[in-house]
């Protein structure tokens, strides 16, 4: 039996990428997997699929992260969907891993109040909410993983909207685990750095050469080496952590 068996999941942003990857490897270590996702409903169909083609059992939620009812849409497909399967509406592990990642390249002297907003709304009011919300559905072993960047630890101005939310996710992370460490769930950062997540980007051989030599490893990160350490996150072996913030980018700017 998997370490996850028994237990419920939501990961956010599941439908593609690392998101994907995380249900995966949730999956595999026996958990049943919400897959969220916000307009690629195919993509989302995709990862239940490769769920269930391994063995696994997951089923697709949607919800535009960052609109002013999307937590309770999503908790409004979510819920009835439990009751079914498990008979209650527990939810064991929540994964925020959606993010808005747009306006690549813009200098934080042409950033916009809309393009800031839009940044704080699906990477940071969005986690936060849908935290408050899960954990009325969790009890005692609950997990809570926050997927941020390690473009918090470094300096890389065209990234300032994207860089400042994911720092702000990091304090919910910081600022919930001693207040819900009394009912028994823990609450971490797990920050990639580069990783291969399909982007196009990644098929060009000089940009990965270059984007390698940022690791220590001289390499870009694979989906598998973050949604490895998310499942040791979400398991029992990791009762003891909370609060923390988890590098998972292979030793990035060292």
């Amino acid at each position: 039996m998997g370490k996850l068996q028994g237990k419920v999941a939501l990961v956010t942003g599941s439908s593609r990428g690392i998101g994907r990857g995380i249900a995966c490897r949730l999956a595999r270590d026996g958990a049943l997997v919400a897959v969220h996702y916000s307009t690629n409903e195919g993509a989302g169909k995709e990862t239940v699929r490769l769920i269930e083609a391994a063995g696994g059992h997951a089923f697709l939620v949607r919800a535009e992260l960052g609109a002013p009812e999307a937590i309770s849409e999503l908790f409004a497909q979510l819920e009835p969907e439990l009751l079914t399967r498990t008979g209650t509406v527990r939810l064991d592990i929540l994964v925020n891993n959606a993010a808005h990642a747009g306006f690549t390249g813009t200098m934080p002297e042409d950033v916009t109040p809309e393009m800031f907003d839009r940044h704080i709304a699906v990477n940071t009011k969005a986690p936060f909410y849908l935290t408050l919300r899960a954990l009325s559905s969790m009890t005692s072993g609950g997990r809570i993983i926050n997927i941020s960047s390690g473009m918090t630890r470094t300096s890389l101005p065209s990234q300032i909207c994207y860089a400042m939310s994911k720092g702000a996710m990091e304090q919910i992370t910081l600022q919930l685990a001693l207040h819900i460490a009394p009912r028994g769930i823990t609450i971490n950062t797990v920050a990639p750095g580069v990783t291969n997540n399909g982007d196009p980007v990644f098929d060009d051989p000089d940009t990965v050469a270059e984007m390698s030599a940022w690791s220590a490893f001289n390499r870009v990160g694979e989906v598998s080496d973050v949604a490895d350490v998310v499942a040791f996150v979400a398991s029992e072996d990791a009762r003891w952590i909370t609060g923390s913030y988890i590098d998972a980018s292979g030793g990035t700017l060292l």
